[in-house]
Order: structure tokens, then sequence, then C-alpha cells
């Protein structure tokens, strides 16, 4: 009988010593790093105050194609300088609003100092997190990620989290530029995707914000 007994303690010996190696190869794959992105920009803000912008990008027609009219509320979530929000508080009006959303704090103070200035008492800066727009409960009617996608960490996560600020019929605007996440760009497909995987569909699709064909515009709605 002891003759049995010596391949059976080497088979329980191999099957316990391949236990840990599975549980750490598994536990590699759970702990897979998330697609490339890139480091969010801390430089010179004014450098998104460039002459000729407005034109180069359309900005009436992006108002347009997001349904920004007065009265609404807008969120332009990554503002930095506050390009976008200053124009979108200028077209909502004094009955609308703009959160100007960014991670950054001397974002949100420069654009705080800057509506100020302007005498836009429409634009609400809010210092978000890098997973949170921070946004209370339906409180937008349209949202503008403006060549902000490739540097959200998780962006699965913040569009979620978006999801409930949004009001009945809001759209969801992201202008990005084609690359692969690390390269201050990102494909427009996984953009897609990764908004399927937060709630979010395609409702319309434009190339007119870049005349070089590489920068693309999805107009996104609640599924």
């Amino acid at each position: 009988m002891r003759r049995y007994w010596a391949p059976l303690s080497i088979v329980l010996a191999v099957a316990l010593l391949g236990a840990p190696l599975k549980a750490q190869t598994a536990a590699s794959s759970a702990a897979a790093p998330a697609r490339k992105t890139s480091t969010p920009y801390s430089g010179d803000l004014s450098i998104f105050e460039s002459s000729g912008r407005d034109q180069r990008l359309h900005i009436e027609r992006i108002m347009q194609a997001l349904a920004i009219t007065p009265g609404k509320s807008v969120a332009d979530i990554g503002a930095g300088s506050g390009w976008f929000s200053v124009r979108a508080a200028r077209q909502v009006g004094s009955s609308g609003q703009v959160y100007a959303v960014d991670i950054n704090r001397e974002a949100v103070a420069y654009i705080e100092k800057r509506s100020q200035k302007e005498k836009l008492s429409n634009i609400k800066a809010i210092l978000s997190q890098p997973g949170d727009p921070m946004l209370p409960p339906s409180s937008v009617d349209a949202v503008l990620l403006l060549k902000t996608y490739h540097e959200i960490s998780d962006p699965v996560a913040l569009l979620r989290k978006l999801v409930p600020a949004l009001r009945p019929g809001a759209l969801v605007g992201i202008i990005d530029r084609d690359g692969n996440g690390e390269d201050h760009g990102i494909n427009k497909d996984v953009v897609i995707h990764e908004a399927g995987e937060a709630g979010l569909s395609l409702a319309s699709e434009y190339d007119f914000v870049k005349d070089d064909g590489m920068d693309y515009f999805l107009v996104l709605k609640q599924k």
C-alpha cells in the first residue's frame, strides 16, 4: 500500500505549489494597468487663448451641436483657462449657468478671477477629482470635454459620476485628437466603447473641429 502514497504526496505538493502561482497570475491580471493616458497639462494657461481659436474650432457650430442656447446649464470639464466656459456663459446669458470644472487648483483660481474681471456671474468654478466632476444632480443640459478626455486616468468612472448630473435630453460633447492615449490623443472608437460602459451612447459625430481631419467631435446621450 505504501507505494501509492509516494506518488500521491508528490501530486499534492505540486498542486500546492501551483496554487500560489495561479493566484499570482490572477492577481496580476486583475491589477493590469488601464489604457495609456497623457499627463494632465499644468503649464501656462494662456496658450489656450491663441488668436483664431474660435474660427479653427468653429465655436458657433459646437454650440449648435450641443443645443447650447440662452437659459441652458453647461459644464466645461477640463476647463483650463476657461476659454470655452467664457463663451458658453455669454451664450446662455444671465438666466443660464456654466460650471467650469478642473482638477487643477490653479486653473480654478484663474477662472474665478477671469469671470470676475469679465463680469460673468453665471460661471461657477469647481475643483473636481480625477474620477468625479463634482457636479450637482440633474444640473446640466450640455457638457463639453475639449481636448481633455485623453488625460483622464479613469474615464469610465468619471462618466459614470457625470451621468447623474445630466438632465433629460442632455448632450455630452467630446472633442479630441486621434491617438493612442499617451500622445495627447485617443482613438474615437475607444471613447465610444468607454462611454457605453458608463451608460452613454453616440448621438452624432462631426469632423469640422480641425481642418487636418485628425480631430473629432462626438456627441453622446444617455442610453
